[in-house]
């Protein structure tokens, strides 16, 4: 077992189809759902790409911002994401561009950091499933190093079940845990939105036993407590084993 899992790490680590199709909402959703059941609950966003500026000056980026505000346990910025590029582009061609590199032993050390703070930490990847984080390592090696469940959210929209069963069909290949799967609606005019759900999960549970944790429709307000409103206390409590 992982040296981080024995030590008290617990939680999971969300990736998604691709970019965009609503991780941090997702990682923030849960993050509520955790807090509302009593545990402390931070999130991790171990690198991330894009920064903007707040009216008084300050560098940010939003799913930083967003995981540490749905979080429980108060912390700065700088532990929930520890590698912050200002360019929005993949993460090591941005820490190229800023003549840095991406410590895989500072990004463990970081979730170590946050294991001993909360009972529960929430792990949103960037990007999709494989990401380069550097010449010789992608973000799977991060993955397995965590060794969290594997959380998929799945952008609803033409296109997702080729994405959705690719990746899942990745994540095993490489030893990990496929713990469950979100589907969040990106597309909401999407051609048969119902039946691509279905499918999923009759895809998911047939070929992984890969079970759905929750659907969250198209949201005009994607707010950490409206997003956990639409995923399943039975499966989540199942995955956190906090019952």
């Amino acid at each position: 077992m992982n040296a981080l899992v024995e030590s008290g790490l617990r939680g999971c680590f969300v990736t998604g189809t691709d970019t965009g199709v609503g991780k941090s909402h997702v990682s923030a959703g849960l993050l509520h759902w955790l807090g509302q059941r009593g545990q402390r609950a931070v999130g991790y966003k171990p690198v991330a790409s894009g920064l903007d500026m707040t009216a008084d000056g300050r560098l940010y980026n939003e799913d930083v911002e967003r995981l540490r505000n749905a979080g429980n346990v108060p912390l700065p910025a700088t532990l929930i994401g520890p590698f912050q590029f200002k360019e929005a582009c993949a993460p090591h061609i941005a820490a190229e561009l800023e003549r840095r590199v991406i410590n895989r032993a500072a990004l463990l050390r970081g979730a170590q950091k946050l294991s001993w703070r909360a009972d529960f930490v929430v792990v949103e990847g960037a990007g999709g499933l494989v990401i380069p984080l550097g010449m010789e390592w992608d973000s799977t090696q991060l993955m397995s190093a965590l060794g969290l469940p594997v959380v998929l959210v799945v952008g609803m929209r033409l296109g997702c079940l080729n994405h959705a069963l690719l990746t899942a069909e990745g994540v095993l290949a490489r030893g990990l845990r496929l713990a469950g799967w979100v589907g969040n609606v990106i597309d909401p005019s999407m051609p048969h939105l119902q039946r691509n759900v279905e499918t999923l999960h009759h895809e998911l549970a047939r070929r992984h036993q890969t079970p759905c944790l929750g659907v969250v429709p198209h949201l005009a307000e994607p707010d950490a407590a409206a997003v956990a409103s639409y995923l399943d206390n039975e499966s989540l409590q199942s995955l956190f084993d906090c019952k």
